[in-house]
C-alpha cells in the first residue's frame, strides 16, 4: 500500500515493519522493549496467580497471639518482643484494610513501622509496602511513592513495592521513572505477568508517541535510497507519473485518445522532473515540479501528484496532503491521476491511524476508476491491516482479474490466506495456501516478492532450509534489496542460532543501503539481546532518524526507551534479562 512511509514494498507484504514483525513472528527471542510487544499475547495463556491483582497488603489478617499463648492484653504487651508487637499492629491493619477502613489501616501500619527494629529490614519493607497499598486505595499517589521508595530501599527486589510505585508514578505522569520500575518488575518476573507487561507496553507507547510527535515535527526530510524508491513505484501499474518519459509526453486526458500526443517545450518543469526520475536524480524532482505548478503549466496536475508522492517518500505528509487534495478535486484531471492521488492519500491516512478516512478514499477511487488494478491491490493491503482478510482476498481477486500478470497481487493473496489459516489453526487451509505459494513461484519465477512472502510462511512452519532457499532466490533476483538480507539474517538466528552469520547478513544490508531503517532496528533488537545496550540505543536512534512516518518513529522510540530503561535498572538494581 502506498503510504507516507511506503509500507515495506521491498518484501511486498504491504504491512508496516513493526506490524509485520508481530504478524509473522520475529525469529529471535526479543528483549525488553520488543519483548513487551512479543509477550503481550503470550501472557494471556498464563492465568491464575501470576495474573492476580496486587491490591491486598501482605501478611495474615488475624493478629498473632503472644509468644506463650497469652490472651490477656496487658500480659501480652509485657511479654511480646518489638517485632511481635509490630507484626500484631500490621495484622490489625490488614483487617482494617480488608474492611475498607483505610485510615485505621494506615494508623496500624504506621504503628508497625515505629515499633519495628531497624535491623528487621524485610519486615519493615513489608510494613511500608502495606501502608502504600492503603494510600493507593485513597488515591494518595505521592504518599504511595514515598512509602514504596522506603520499601525498595530496604528490599531492592521487592516486586510488589516496585510495581505499586510504577503505577503511582504513571498516575502522576512520571513516565520515565514508571518505565524504569516496571522494567525491573518485568525482569524479576521473567516477563510472565500480564499485568506488569501491559503497564510497560502502555507507558512505552505513550513515551514513543510524545517523543515522535516532537521529533517528527522538527525532523529534516531525508530521501530514501534509490532501490527503495524504485520498489515503491513498482507496486503501481496504473500510475502515470511513474511511467517512463516518452517523446511527446501526453496529458492525462489525452491518454485515451488514440494517436494523439501534445508536444511540449523543453522548459516544462514536470518533464524535467520525469527525466530526473529516469536518471535516479531524485533530489531535484520536487523543485522541478514546483516550477511547473507555479508557472501554471499544462502538466500542473501531474506535477502536483509527483511532488506529493516525493513529499510522502521523504516523510513530509503535511506538505503532501494539499497537493493530493488539489489533484483529487481538479475537474480537468484524468481519472487515473485522481484515483492514484486517492490511493496515496488513503495510504497516508492509514499511516496516521485514521482507517475510516483511508477506507473512504479507497472506496472513492474504486468508484471513479473501477478498472484500475492499483485500487484493488492497495485496498487489499489496507484490509489486511484492518484484519478484514476475506475482503482483502476479494480485492486481490479483482486486481488479478484486471491484471492476470500481477505476480505481487497473487503472492499477497496467498499470504493473506495463509495468515488467516495459520492464526485460525486450520492445517488443511495452511497447506492449501502453501500450495498456492508454490504455484505463484512456479508461474512467476522473476517475482522476488513471491519468494520473500513464501519464505516468511515457511519460517512459520519451521521449514527453515527451504525458507533459506527462497531468500537466496530473492537475493539472486534483487541483489541490492537490503530487507532480504535482514530477513535471511534473522532466519539464521532462529534456525541455526548462528549469531555471527545473522549479524554478518544484517551488516551486509546496511552496507548495501545505509538508509535501511529496518536493518538498524533489527540490529538494535539483537544488541539488546546480547546485553550491548549502549550499541542498541545507537542503532535505534539511527533508525529513528530514518523513519518516514510519525507512527513508525513512535515504535522505534519505544524500543529505544525500553533499552535505556534497562541500562538504568542495571545501574540501580544490578538486574539484567537473559542474553543471547
Amino acid at each position: 500500500m502506498a503510504a507516507s512511509k511506503p509500507v515495506e514494498p521491498e518484501c511486498g507484504t504491504g504491512l508496516p515493519r513493526w506490524q509485520l514483525a508481530l504478524l509473522v513472528g520475529t525469529p529471535i527471542v526479543l528483549g525488553v522493549g520488543a519483548v513487551y510487544l512479543w509477550n503481550r499475547n503470550r501472557g494471556k495463556e498464563k492465568q491464575g496467580k501470576k495474573n492476580g491483582e496486587r491490591k491486598t497488603p501482605e501478611g495474615s489478617a488475624s493478629p498473632v497471639q503472644g509468644q506463650h499463648g497469652a490472651t490477656n492484653p496487658e500480659l501480652e504487651n509485657m511479654v511480646m518482643s518489638p517485632i511481635i508487637k509490630a507484626q500484631s499492629a500490621k495484622n490489625k491493619g490488614n483487617k482494617y484494610f480488608k474492611a475498607g477502613r483505610y485510615d485505621q489501616a494506615i494508623q496500624c501500619y504506621t504503628d508497625a513501622i515505629s515499633l519495628c527494629p531497624k535491623e528487621q529490614k524485610g519486615d519493615l519493607s513489608t510494613f511500608y509496602q502495606n501502608r502504600a497499598a492503603a494510600y493507593e486505595q485513597q488515591l494518595k499517589w505521592t504518599e504511595v511513592i514515598q512509602d514504596c521508595t522506603q520499601a525498595v530501599e530496604l528490599n531492592p527486589c521487592y516486586i510488589k513495592a516496585l510495581f505499586r510505585r510504577a503505577k503511582a508514578l504513571e498516575k502522576l505522569g512520571n513516565k520515565k521513572e514508571c518505565l524504569e520500575d516496571v522494567t525491573a518488575v518485568c525482569i524479576l518476573e521473567v516477563f510472565q505477568n500480564q499485568q506488569s507487561m501491559l503497564l510497560a507496553d502502555k507507558v512505552l507507547k505513550q513515551l514513543g508517541k510524545e517523543k515522535a510527535k516532537e521529533k517528527y515535527k522538527n525532523r529534516e526530510p531525508l530521501m530514501p535510497s534509490p532501490q527503495f524508491i524504485k520498489s515503491y513505484f513498482s507496486s503501481f501499474t496504473d500510475d502515470i507519473i511513474s511511467q517512463p518519459l516518452q517523446k511527446g509526453e501526453k496529458k492525462d486526458e489525452d491518454k485515451d485518445k488514440e494517436g494523439e500526443a501534445s508536444e511540449v517545450t523543453g522548459s516544462s518543469g514536470y518533464l524535467k522532473a520525469k527525466q530526473y526520475m529516469e536518471e535516479e536524480n531524485y533530489d531535484k524532482i520536487i523543485s522541478e515540479c514546483t516550477k511547473e505548478i507555479e508557472s501554471g503549466g499544462r502538466y500542473t496536475a501531474e506535477a502536483l501528484l509527483l511532488r506529493a508522492t516525493f513529499y510522502l517518500l521523504i516523510g513530509n505528509a503535511t506538505a503532501a496532503q494539499p497537493d493530493l487534495d488539489r489533484v483529487i478535486n481538479m475537474d480537468d484531471a484524468g481519472v487515473k491521476l485522481r484515483a492514484n492521488a486517492l490511493i496515496k492519500r488513503g495510504s497516508m491516512y492509514m499511516q496516521q491511524q485514521q482507517p475510516q478516512l483511508s477506507t473512504q478514499d479507497f472506496n472513492m477511487a474504486a468508484e471513479i476508476d473501477p478498472h484500475n488494478a492499483d485500487v484493488y491491490h492497495h485496498r487489499g493491503q489496507l484490509k489486511i491491516l484492518l484484519d478484514q482478510v476475506e475482503e482483502a482476498v476479494g480485492d486481490f481477486d479483482e486486481c488479478i482479474k484486471l491484471r492476470p500478470d500481477s505476480a505481487l497481487a497473487q503472492a499477497q493473496k496467498c499470504f493473506a490466506l495463509y495468515r488467516q489459516a495459520y492464526t485460525g489453526n486450520n492445517p488443511s487451509q495452511v497447506q492449501k495456501a502453501m500450495d498456492g505459494f508454490e504455484d505463484v513461484i512456479r508461474r512467476f519465477q522473476k517475482c522476488a516478492e513471491g519468494y520473500a512472502l513464501y519464505a516468511q510462511a515457511l519460517t512459520d512452519q519451521q521449514q527453515f532450509g527451504k525458507a533459506d532457499e527462497m531468500y537466496d532466490k530473492c537475493i539472486e533476483l534483487e541483489p541490492d534489496n537490503a530487507t532480504t538480507y535482514v530477513h535471511k539474517g534473522l532466519l539464521q538466528l532462529q534456525w541455526k542460532q548462528d549469531l555471527e552469520m545473522g549479524l554478518e547478513l544484517i551488516s551486509k544490508a546496511i552496507e548495501i543501503d545505509n538508509k535501511c531503517d529496518f536493518a538498524y532496528e533489527t540490529m538494535g533488537t539483537i544488541e539488546v539481546q546480547r546485553g550491548n545496550l549502549d550499541k542498541a540505543i545507537d542503532m535505534f536512534n539511527k533508525a529513528i532518524n530514518l523513519a518516514k512516518s510519525e507512527m513508525e518513529m513512535a515504535h522505534l522510540y519505544s524500543l529505544c526507551d525500553a533499552a535505556y530503561a534497562q541500562t538504568e535498572v542495571a545501574k540501580k538494581y544490578g538486574l539484567k534479562p537473559p542474553t543471547l
